[in-house]
């Protein structure tokens, strides 16, 4: 074997390797991207998988959303919004009794309304799921079940059961966008004479 054949062997070989080492870390930085993806996203990853079919799409998906919602100005509530919300919400849940179809309608458009006033787009049911998942991954599952549950009542096939568990996973979504764990002690009627006073 002559100097050049062992120089071309001795290239050859560092190629392979250049290559195996950009694949493994091309393979690792998937990796870690699938698991950051999933960590985000939790319930919302699988349920993206299992409607497009492929792991490519669906991660391709998640990050288009991610990209999306960077553009979005999301503010917190004022205080007073936040009570106006509060207090819208618990006056259309004390008339679930007498009228939980319109309360499911209502409730849908309180949400709607927060997340208008945050700073959400409004597009259609989709986008707004989607736009949620980002900052809200443990809660967009509520949302899509509720939305499900008013559109079967829609169809008159949801009983006053369904209703509830729709007003009950609208509710879940409303407290996250309102941040309530954070900010009822901010809003109370006794903060807010703090506050002021």
């Amino acid at each position: 074997m002559n100097t050049s054949d062992t120089q071309t062997w001795i290239i050859l070989g560092g190629v392979i390797v250049l290559i195996l080492i950009g694949l493994g870390a091309w393979f690792s930085y998937k990796r870690k991207q699938s698991h950051r993806l999933q960590e985000r996203f939790g319930t919302e990853y699988g349920r993206t998988m299992d409607q497009l079919k492929s792991r490519t799409k669906a991660e391709s998906n998640l990050k288009e959303r991610e990209k999306r919602a960077e553009r979005f100005h999301i503010v917190p509530l004022v205080p007073s919004d936040a009570t106006r919300f509060i207090q819208a919400w618990k006056t259309l849940q004390g008339g679930f009794v007498d009228n939980p179809k319109g309360v499911v309608v209502q409730a849908d458009q309180l949400v709607r309304e927060v997340m208008l006033k945050r700073g959400y787009p409004m597009g259609d049911f989709e986008h707004r799921a989607a736009d949620i998942s980002v900052d809200h991954p443990g809660v967009v599952h509520n949302y899509r079940a509720a939305q499900a549950i008013a559109m079967r009542d829609e169809l008159g096939e949801a009983n006053t059961e369904d209703l509830r568990k729709a007003v009950v996973h609208f509710r879940a979504l409303f407290d996250e966008l309102l941040e309530v764990g954070e900010a009822t002690q901010e809003v109370t009627p006794a903060r807010l004479a703090e506050a002021h006073g």
